[in-house]
Formats: structure tokens, C-alpha cells, sequence
């Protein structure tokens, strides 16, 4: 009796185990199959919000044919942040930096291709800086007419990743739209509101001196000052969250963000 509850014991375990493994081999074959796919649609997704972020087009249901011909009419350029200058042929050419392969936010992970901010510098509270960012432009025989550029920064509670769009003076705000953010649900998450977001086309980022002059304010702006052209109602219940905002704003505006490259722009040097 004792030897067959044995058996019976060792078998079990038996086809547990390769149970086990089966299953593992199936999970991890779906996983390898299933990552170009996963790629793909990640790719698409951020194509999507490009495209909403410009006005291109609204949220909802859009065909991946509509949003690639879209979104083939942005030239996607590399920048060094530090110079405000495109990457050269050379540059290019390192399989790191290479446009269709090139992840900013891995990058800003990577002490080869980014670099710790001191606390002072870090206002946007991300930490690290990649060295290189990713900027979109779409342009037409009038000239430049909207760039779009990544950034992201601490809110109350998460990390929101998002893009900034701006017309080809590089200074007027066409949208701001978030695509990735954790903030809590009728307060700070009201960054994702519409109707937030439509406050923002036309707004002013820098001030005459070229200095970055966007603020986001306690209540509701004053619209007959002067100064309501730089300013943006605030999150009502959700004061850390609108810091939060224009703190990243102020960050890739400013000299250590995408400051250099603007000012190159509106120079008519990039």
C-alpha cells in the first residue's frame, strides 16, 4: 500500500512538472511571436498621439493606413539638446541614434547617452536627461508649420509623458496632450480633459526676451491682462498636478531642454 501511494505521489509531481514546462515553452514562444506585433502597435499608438497632440485629427477610430499617411508627412529629426543642433550623417550612423531604432526614454536610462541632473536643474523631476531627442516637423512650400516635441515630468503621482506642439514661429502653442499618465481621476487627470486642452492652442511659451514665460495659474486667467497670453486656467482640485505641468514645461523650454534648439529656430539657424 505504502509503495503505490508512492508511486501514485511521484507520478503526480511528475506530470505537474511537465505540465509546467509546457506551459512555460507555450508562454514563452506567445511572447517571442507576439513582441513584433506588441512593437508595432506601440509604434502606431504614439503615431496616434503625435497626430492628436497637432490636431490632425480627434480621438476615436482611426485605420492604421490613415494614421501612417498622416503621419508621413513629419520628418522626424534627431537633435542634440545640448547645442540645439541636428545630428550630423555621422551621428546618424551609430546604430544607438538611429531615428527608426532610437527609444528616448531608454535612452535616458543609458549614462552613454544621457546624464543626471543635479536636484536644482531637475524641476520636471525626471532624474536623467537623454542627450538626444526626437523632434517632429511638418512642413510645407510656406515653410515650417508645426513641431512637435516629447517631453515628460512628475505630477503628484506618476510620471506623464506627453507631446507639446508648436507652430513654426516656435513659440505658439497649437496643443498639449498627455498619452501616459497615472494622475488621480477628476483632479489631475483632468489633463487628459478636452476641454483643458483646448485652452492651450495659441498661447505664448516664451516672452519678447525669448525667455520661457507659460504659467499655469491658481483659478482662472485674467483675460483682459496683458499677461494671459502666457497663462493657462489651473486643475481645479489639483494644484501639485498643475505644478507639475509647468514645472516640465519650464524644464524642456529652458536651456537644458529644447531651449537651444528653439532658439535656433526662431533665428533661422536650425
Amino acid at each position: 500500500m505504502s509503495t503505490a501511494r508512492k508511486e501514485t505521489t511521484g507520478r503526480t509531481l511528475l506530470v505537474a512538472l511537465v505540465l509546467c514546462i509546457v506551459c512555460s515553452v507555450i508562454v514563452a514562444g506567445a511572447a517571442v511571436s507576439l513582441k513584433p506585433v506588441q512593437t508595432s502597435n506601440k509604434q502606431l499608438d504614439r503615431k496616434k498621439n503625435i497626430l492628436s497632440a497637432a490636431g490632425m485629427f480627434a480621438r476615436g477610430e482611426h485605420g492604421a493606413a490613415e494614421i501612417e499617411e498622416l503621419f508621413g508627412r513629419f520628418t522626424v529629426r534627431m537633435v542634440n539638446l545640448d547645442t540645439g543642433e541636428y545630428l550630423s550623417a555621422e551621428q546618424l550612423a551609430r546604430p544607438e541614434l538611429a531615428p527608426e531604432r532610437y527609444d528616448q526614454i531608454k535612452a535616458a536610462k543609458d549614462p552613454k547617452l544621457s546624464e543626471a541632473l543635479p536636484g536644482d536643474a531637475d524641476i520636471a523631476g525626471i532624474k536623467r536627461r537623454e542627450k538626444v531627442a526626437q523632434v517632429y516637423l511638418l512642413e510645407d512650400e510656406g515653410g515650417l508649420q508645426k513641431i512637435v516635441l516629447p517631453i515628460r515630468g512628475y505630477g503628484l503621482w506618476s510620471t506623464l509623458y506627453g507631446f507639446l506642439v508648436l507652430e513654426g514661429d516656435a513659440s505658439t502653442v497649437i496643443g498639449l496632450a498627455y498619452y501616459d499618465q497615472k494622475e488621480t481621476p477628476g483632479l489631475g487627470g483632468e489633463v487628459d480633459n478636452p476641454k483643458w486642452k483646448a485652452l492651450w492652442p495659441g498661447k505664448q511659451v516664451f516672452d519678447a526676451e525669448g525667455a520661457v514665460s507659460i504659467d499655469i495659474v491658481k483659478g482662472s486667467v485674467d483675460r483682459e491682462s496683458p499677461a494671459a497670453v502666457h497663462q493657462v486656467d489651473g486643475l481645479s482640485g489639483a494644484t501639485l498636478t498643475s505644478n507639475g505641468v509647468e514645472h516640465m514645461l519650464h524644464f524642456w523650454l529652458g536651456a537644458r531642454g529644447f531651449g537651444p534648439y528653439l532658439s535656433r529656430i526662431r533665428g533661422g539657424q536650425a
